[in-house]
């Protein structure tokens, strides 16, 4: 079976920048106090239902996946980028990171207590997103908590240079009310949302949106 044009894209630009992106990223959460927020309120409400694993789909250089390893949980990594990959198991050797796609994650039904996808979500062309949630609903356990974070517009942003690298990068930017609506026909009820203005660093305004697998589903 012939892979999508969209994955060999994304594979290829984040192993092209994959050692600048992590210099780029390495410490951005400690200058954004209402992710960092987030990423607490999802980390207690996987501890509240028990616990189990969690993962960061779309791990990309591990910073997220460490920060909650920090608040207590059992996270793994999953990655589309090889390179990305490298970097993540060279920064924290003791956290366990895979190559997948969170378009078929080779995981068992219910096999998680928590999903999280910290802008990676934002590659998916938007008529493949529900298919996508349908697949975090498939492999979370009843209870299991989704959090998700993208950016905020209409209007999609195309990158073919980063960090002086020739990229392919498609960004997909979303309504959180929008992507809220696909969650709750996927199956999911929305916890909390979170709508912030752009950091200096960033260009447009940025959401996380909350989510949990009802109990008996």
């Amino acid at each position: 079976m012939t892979e999508p044009r969209l994955l060999r894209d994304t594979r290829a630009s984040y192993d092209a920048m994959a050692p600048d992106y992590e210099e780029y990223v390495r410490g951005d959460l400690d200058a954004k106090p209402l992710d960092r927020a987030m990423l607490a309120a999802f980390a207690g409400g996987v501890r509240s239902t028990g616990g189990g694993r969690v993962a960061d789909v779309g791990c990309g250089t591990g910073r997220v996946a460490a920060h909650l390893s920090s608040l207590g949980l059992d996270v793994f990594g999953v990655d589309l980028s090889p390179g990305m990959l490298a970097v993540a198991r060279n920064a924290y050797p003791d956290l366990r990171f895979h190559e997948g796609s969170m378009t078929d994650l080779d995981l068992p039904d219910g096999a998680l207590g928590g999903l999280v996808a910290w802008y990676s979500l934002i590659h998916v062309e938007p008529e493949h997103v529900p298919g996508v949630l349908a697949e975090f609903h498939r492999v979370l356990a009843p209870g299991g908590r989704l959090l998700l974070a993208f950016q905020v517009g209409d209007e999609p942003l195309r990158l073919t240079e980063a960090f002086g690298r020739a990229v392919a990068l498609d960004f997909h930017r979303w309504s959180p009310d929008r992507l809220a609506g696909l969650l709750m026909e996927a199956g999911f009820g929305v916890e909390a949302r979170l709508l912030r203005e752009a950091y200096a660093t960033e260009s447009t305004p940025q959401a996380c949106l909350l989510a949990r697998k009802p109990a008996g589903t």
